[in-house]
């Protein structure tokens, strides 16, 4: 914003409405907002720091106006409230050729005194600010951005904007400046109006817009998560359904054992029907083996109705925050998974592996760093660790007994962890792949060719006492055949 149209938007409001008290103020990390009483509509000024500095008249109710009130904290307003709280505009303070603005107040005490402060508004690219002088009363330091003397600057020669206005209004110059001429913006009406519509426009530019690009960006990530795990658990269903008809199967082969104990590869019913049985397993170990697998698949089935129940309810909360996203109104560092516990009024529970390390947050035993490196690979975050004892701190410290373990098969390199904070059974195979190819170029065995990755649980992984630097047991593993890539 150039210097003489910032002096003469405030100037017009000064002069057309500067009786009137100000009803209220927030300040965010990029504004502060200055709300006028006595209107049937509510208006505010905001002074903006970021992306750019500029003085905006909004209405209230503006979302852009939301959106940065909701960005201030909540002890803003009794930092500013108290020394701006019925305050009124009595003069404006600046100059043409500098984009410095002093906006002084006047405003009675407890005591009945009148007590005078100014705000400085300093709308320079690249250091602009916002300080808070008392000019008779001693006023706390209040102010945001740049730091800059309480002064007013001195400008010493005529800048571009200002000899632009010159030429352009020639013997009018002065009423231009006082904010006597709405032509120094486009539109209709009034300066004041003009001004509140050439807000709106850069507010939906610099704010707005932005903003619900980001939103959806958000909402596409987390929607593809929801449905990544919605695939995930059709899966599980899907194997665990499979196993049930098991359970019949069991039944009908063992009110038969009398005649058909000790029978292998096949058998037949006295109704003619003929089953098959385990490549190896005689009929009773067959039985005992398909009613374990029914049993195991029932329960597995109980689980992920549990995990369905838990999606749907994490569906609907985001359904419900995605428009609050969008408007900037939804509470900070607040996950859609984390809703539940946050309209409980409780604090997000601790999974069962949270006692793993967090306090540290990673840090190396040397104090240098952290212990791992971390990578995304289509949503899933993959730590490498960076030594023997980082190897240590990764698996036994940050890792959870869900997440998933990578190691070259008999070779020294990094353990690698695949989080999986949505507790799945199973991963994506391009994911376990991609993290077993980084294990393996992590490792003595990069510059060879094919190598062997075991895959396991870290609840599967135990390190006995005494047991060297990085050296674990793996209880069971798959294995996979990568070649080491970067």
């Amino acid at each position: 914003m150039e210097a003489p149209l910032l002096l003469a938007l405030a100037r017009a409001w000064g002069r057309e409405r500067g009786d009137l008290p100000l009803d209220g103020v927030w300040a965010s990390s990029r504004a502060v907002g200055l709300r006028w009483a006595g209107r049937k509509q509510a208006e505010g000024w905001v002074l903006l720091l970021q992306p750019k500095p500029e003085l905006w008249l909004l209405a209230v109710e503006h979302p852009a106006w939301k959106r940065l009130q909701a960005e201030a904290p909540k002890d803003s307003a009794k930092l500013w409230g108290p020394w701006f709280q019925g305050a009124r505009l009595r003069e404006v303070q600046g100059d043409p050729r500098e984009r410095w603005l002093g906006l002084v107040f006047q405003r009675r005490a407890i005591t009945g005194r009148l007590e005078t402060l100014r705000l400085a508004f300093q709308a320079i690219p690249g250091r602009p600010g916002i300080r808070v002088d008392g000019l008779d009363t001693q006023v706390p330091r209040l102010g945001l951005g740049s730091p800059f003397p309480s002064a007013a600057p001195e400008p010493v020669e005529d800048t571009p904007p200002f000899r632009r206005w010159r030429e352009r209004w020639a013997d009018r110059l002065d009423m231009a400046l006082a904010g006597l001429e709405p032509e120094v913006l486009e539109g209709e009406g009034g300066l004041l109006e003009r001004h509140r519509a050439w807000s709106e426009a850069r507010a939906e530019s610099l704010i707005l817009g932005p903003a619900l690009a980001a939103a959806e960006r958000k909402r596409q990530v987390e929607s593809a998560r929801l449905d990544r795990l919605g695939q995930a658990l059709g899966r599980d269903r899907a194997k665990h359904e499979a196993q049930i008809p098991l359970k019949d199967l069991a039944r009908r082969v063992s009110a038969e054992l009398y005649r058909l104990k000790g029978a292998t590869r096949e058998v037949q019913l006295l109704e003619g029907e003929r089953v098959a049985l385990p490549e190896g397993a005689s009929a009773e170990h067959a039985v005992q083996g398909w009613f374990t697998a029914a049993k195991k698949a029932e329960r597995g089935l109980a689980r992920v109705a549990e995990l369905e129940a838990e999606l749907a309810r994490e569906r609907a909360a985001w359904a419900a925050r995605a428009p609050l996203e969008a408007e900037g109104l939804a509470p900070e560092l607040s996950a859609a998974r984390q809703t539940k516990e946050k309209a409980k009024g409780k604090a997000p529970a601790k999974e069962k592996g949270a006692k793993r390390m967090q306090a540290d947050g990673g840090k190396r035993k040397d104090g240098k760093g952290t212990a791992f490196r971390s990578v995304m690979v289509d949503g899933f975050e993959v730590l490498i660790g960076k030594g023997d004892a980082e190897n240590d701190q990764l698996t036994f410290k940050v890792a959870d007994n869900l997440d998933f373990w990578l190691h070259v098969a008999s070779v020294p390199g990094s353990h690698v962890v695949i989080r999986n904070p949505d507790k799945l059974s199973e991963l994506p195979r391009t994911v376990i792949e991609r993290a077993a190819e980084l294990a393996a170029y992590h490792s003595k065995a990069r510059d060879g060719g094919k190598v062997e990755v075991h895959l396991a649980r870290i609840a599967d992984i135990s390190k006995p006492r005494g047991y060297a630097a990085g050296k674990v047991i793996l209880k069971k593993w798959t294995g996979i055949r990568v070649y080491p890539k970067p």
